[in-house]
């Protein structure tokens, strides 16, 4: 029940329908001696966020063991408002399944309309879905896509791409008779841009890149374009934390032809494992070969706005030789509330949460880079991820972390070889200053 406070005038109204003078005569039967007469002795006004810490660390006296995380590599721990919890579970939107009957799925096809709407803005491109199952799938589907439009087998995948997605498109292409060429990074840890120019060729369909990478290095996204445009194949482009396009150029604006990704950031909490919600966008040229459907808003006979699902090229719609892949749901429920979320915080606010995990990316980074023995392993411009390099092997620095009850970061030596002492470390806006201080101040000790 919400709780909407009243005026002076609302009180004297009251008091002078029940008859009582002041609110105190309402509590004469109460001894005067157990009344309280000041204020309750409680801590001053506190955000959402903070109220929610707070009580957090009231649970914790109870037995609750919470680790103090700086994970990430795909699965990011933002804040949530309330608002995107309470607006997604109304009725409305928890019942209906799929907008199989548009003139009664209005609700529905609105809301997936205006979340292609947000990815269209956020990925400077023409045309969005209704939404992939998550990013790895995105990522797949891309170069599947891109192979459509270019009919060339030669797909170019950047090493530093995270490594499940990497994976996925694998399995996706393994056995489709295309070859996938991983291409090398540089000390900057971005996309080697001499080992990507040897590999282009007349045969490339696509360089699929991600930016933020997996080492949360921003790429060169315009210099990439042009280098698989002069060879004639796409740029597609992933994009894991999408809270990152409040503060970067949108990948479309900067030459490239695909962009997909996940939004897992926007409104989704963490829960072993998902749901996620994938999301993808391209250039208008390419929409029939776009995977999934496209919600799109028209008028109706008597000149009223209404919404259809105007492109269903998934395999539950058309015969399944014709359709452009078998993603054959879309993830409407996890596309609602990133909906609600970007709507929520609006374009500015968007770019001011995404400033403040740049600036608490910054400094962390120079807390634990002061530490002896604690390096950067990529000098590339970040976001808010970074790669350290540590004295030991990080799974020796890991443990005992843990004992003190951090999770550290991310291992990268069971991807990477010759990253065995590095670790990927995510920080958000709900990493606070004591928190880094508490991670410097813990590592600091662990690596004496």
């Amino acid at each position: 029940m919400s709780y909407i406070p009243i005026s002076d005038q609302d009180k004297k109204e009251m008091l002078a329908r029940i008859g009582v003078e002041a609110v105190e005569d309402l509590f004469c039967c109460i001894p005067e001696k157990v009344r309280l007469k000041g204020l309750l002795n409680l801590p001053g006004p506190l955000s959402e966020p903070e109220i929610l810490e707070y009580f957090e660390e009231r649970g914790q006296k109870n037995g609750y063991n919470r680790y103090l995380s700086f994970l990430g590599g795909g699965a990011y721990d933002h804040f949530i408002p309330a608002v995107v919890d309470y607006l997604s579970s109304r009725g409305e939107f928890v019942s209906p399944y799929t907008p199989y009957q548009p003139e009664v799925s209005q609700g529905t096809l609105q809301v997936i309309f205006e979340f292609q709407t947000l990815i269209c803005q956020l990925t400077g491109l023409d045309i969005a879905n209704a939404s992939l199952y998550d990013g790895a799938s995105g990522a797949a589907e891309a170069v599947l896509m891109a192979y459509r439009v270019k009919n060339k087998k030669r797909l170019l995948v950047a090493a530093n791409l995270n490594p499940q997605y990497r994976q996925v498109i694998y399995t996706y292409t393994r056995n489709l008779g295309l070859e996938v060429v991983e291409i090398p990074y540089d000390r900057l840890g971005r996309v080697d841009q001499k080992g990507l120019e040897s590999a282009l060729n007349s045969h490339t369909s696509v360089l699929l890149c991600q930016s933020p990478n997996y080492f949360g290095v921003v790429e060169d996204l315009k210099t990439l374009a042009q280098m698989a445009h002069g060879h004639e194949a796409l740029l597609a482009v992933v994009v894991s934390e999408p809270l990152s396009l409040g503060l970067l150029e949108a990948p479309g604006k900067l030459g490239a032809d695909i962009v997909t990704g996940e939004a897992q950031s926007f409104g989704l909490p963490l829960s072993y494992g998902g749901p996620y919600l994938g999301f993808m966008a391209c250039q208008k040229e390419f929409v029939r070969q776009l995977p999934g459907r496209i919600a799109g808003q028209t008028v109706d006979a008597e000149g009223r706005r209404g919404f259809v699902l105007t492109l269903s090229t998934r395999e539950q719609h058309i015969r399944r030789e014709k359709a452009t892949s078998n993603i054959c749901t879309n993830q409407a429920h996890c596309a609602l509330r990133a909906t609600i979320y970007l709507e929520t915080l609006g374009r500015q606010g968007l770019k001011r949460l995404a400033w403040v995990n740049l600036q608490k990316a910054a400094y962390a980074l120079d807390q634990l880079t002061a530490i002896p023995g604690v390096s950067r392993k990529f000098s590339g411009p970040v976001f808010n991820e970074f790669v350290l390099e540590f004295p030991l092997e990080w799974a020796k620095v890991s443990r005992r972390l843990e004992e003190q009850g951090i999770l550290g970061g991310l291992a990268l030596g069971q991807d990477y070889q010759g990253l065995e002492k590095c670790a990927l470390i995510t920080i958000t806006e709900k990493h606070s200053r004591e928190k880094i201080d508490r991670y410097a101040r813990v590592l600091q000790e662990v690596l004496r």
